[in-house]
């Protein structure tokens, strides 16, 4: 499968923080979600991909060309929707449109309007009437316009109420359908990524613990409940963590069907990503 994005032993060092050898490949036309606690790197490495950061070590490859050798080469075909990105609140949408068209050649109008309209967004209302919602659709619309191959979000649907968060997911997942648009979307709403994601990339203190198709993670992936004499007797290598409640063992394993067959305990519970980042986190080995 063709990769829009390559990373490969990313390492950037800071007073405080590092990155430590990150690499996770992107395949055509998937969303990868990008996962883990504040200050786990995800920006820091979103950072690096966009060569806002330029002093790190390691390969990143965006359409299979270096990004800091041909930056201006794929800067066409690259979108971005930051967290502390804004427009200035004067400008509308007609405004924005008309700037944008002279910047990509590939600026479509006609698909700008197209979703300004089926999102209720008024072209000729300046932003600084708009909610938090519709500014953050605007931006994402913005961002689709000129049909990139990379779209990169960083938290696009943080504090939003569930009916935008919902609105915006439709907008990515109508993108996909149309376009061969690949997007790596951080964010801590889990929930959103279980339902629209193809894989999971979970990053912590500048590590990849783990990068995996979501269907495998949440398909696969469970959590043993088991007593204090069923844990002593399971292999170190059968488990990722544990953690250690008032009444049982709660273990997380890699291949429910597996350790069930191997051990013979009973209950071994789905798992969501908010249960995997938790024991992955906070569990002991």
């Amino acid at each position: 499968m063709e990769n829009i994005l390559e990373v490969t032993n990313l390492c950037k060092k800071y007073d405080n923080f590092e990155l430590k050898n990150i690499t996770f490949n992107l395949p055509k036309g998937m969303i990868m979600g990008f996962i883990g606690e504040n200050g786990a790197g995800k920006t820091t490495t979103i950072k690096a991909i966009l060569n806002i950061i330029k002093s790190y070590s390691g390969e990143i490859k965006i359409l299979g060309l270096n990004n800091r050798e041909y930056e201006k080469k794929i800067k066409e075909d690259i979108a971005v929707v930051l967290d502390d990105m804004f427009f200035p609140e004067i400008l509308t949408p007609n405004d924005i449109n008309n700037i944008m068209k002279s910047i990509y050649k590939n600026w479509d109008s006609k698909m700008f309007f197209k979703y300004l309209q089926k999102f209720s967004l008024l072209p000729n209302e300046q932003i600084k009437t708009f909610s938090k919602g519709m500014r953050k659709k605007l931006e994402i619309i913005t961002a689709l316009s000129h049909h990139p191959k990379l779209l990169i979000l960083d938290e696009p649907t943080s504090g939003l109420d569930p009916i935008a968060r919902d609105e915006i997911l439709e907008i990515f997942q109508s993108i996909l359908e149309k376009d061969e648009c690949s997007i790596l979307l951080s964010s801590h709403i889990t929930t959103d990524l279980e339902h629209i994601a193809d894989y999971i990339t979970f990053i912590n203190h500048g590590e990849i613990l783990l990068s995996k198709t979501t269907n495998e993670l949440l398909e696969k992936y469970g959590i043993a409940k088991c007593t204090e004499a069923e844990f002593k007797k399971i292999a170190k290598n059968d488990y990722l963590k544990y953690k250690k409640t008032k009444y049982e063992y709660e273990v997380l394993v890699p291949n429910k069907k597996d350790f069930k067959e191997k051990y013979g305990i009973a209950i071994i519970d789905k798992i969501t990503l908010d249960d995997l980042m938790v024991l992955m986190i906070k569990g002991e080995k």
